[in-house]
């Protein structure tokens, strides 16, 4: 079965809204070098095939990436040729190749895409789509980029939790930006004895 990962940037204080200028994509603008994230999530690109997001952030990706003409990352060519499939009732056109919106059930149509042959299934940004595949149980594992930053306000990826997630911590990696690698996996309950 393939694995659902849920990629965020977050702020040391939990906010995964991107306002406020905290967040630019890897290579955008006059930052501190980010080689050695760009080559973090080149990695994680190779392993994943499939590509899981909300409309709104669907339609802010596909507004911006494909637009970008010396992207040294690779995130363009990777966005531009990976399947993309869109959580949405409303979006019928979606005006970019590799693209199937989902109209059905979230949970059956998670499910199938997991049970499929194929590598990891990345879901990032889509703050309110990552909230219930969350509480619907369908994340595996979560790679948090953490940026030295504190808001103090704004929309967190666990605000609603209703029950105490179990994770475990299955790699730390900081990088030369102060960005910081958090990946859990989710432990799964043992079942009950038999």
């Amino acid at each position: 079965m393939r694995d659902l990962i849920a990629t965020e940037n977050i702020t040391v204080d939990g906010v995964v809204e991107a306002t406020e200028g905290w967040f630019a994509p890897a290579g955008d603008g006059p930052q501190a070098d980010q080689s050695d994230l760009e080559a973090a999530l080149r990695a994680h690109m190779e392993a994943a095939d499939a590509f899981l997001v909300g409309r709104v952030t669907f339609e802010q990706m596909r507004d911006y990436w494909p637009k970008q003409t010396d992207d040294s990352t690779g995130i363009t060519e990777y966005l531009n040729t990976v399947s993309k499939y869109v959580v949405s009732r409303t979006l019928r056109d979606p005006h970019w190749e590799h693209t199937t919106v989902l109209r059905g059930a979230l949970r059956a149509e998670v499910e199938s895409l997991k049970s499929g042959p194929g590598r990891d299934i990345v879901a990032t940004g889509s703050i309110s789509l990552v909230r219930e595949l969350i509480s619907a149980g369908l994340v595996d594992e979560y790679r948090l980029f953490v940026y030295p930053v504190v808001l103090g306000h704004g929309r967190r990826l666990f605000a609603d939790a209703s029950e105490t997630a179990k994770l475990r911590l299955v790699e730390t990696r900081p990088f030369g930006s102060g960005i910081v690698l958090l990946r859990y996996r989710t432990v799964q309950p043992a079942p009950p004895p038999s």
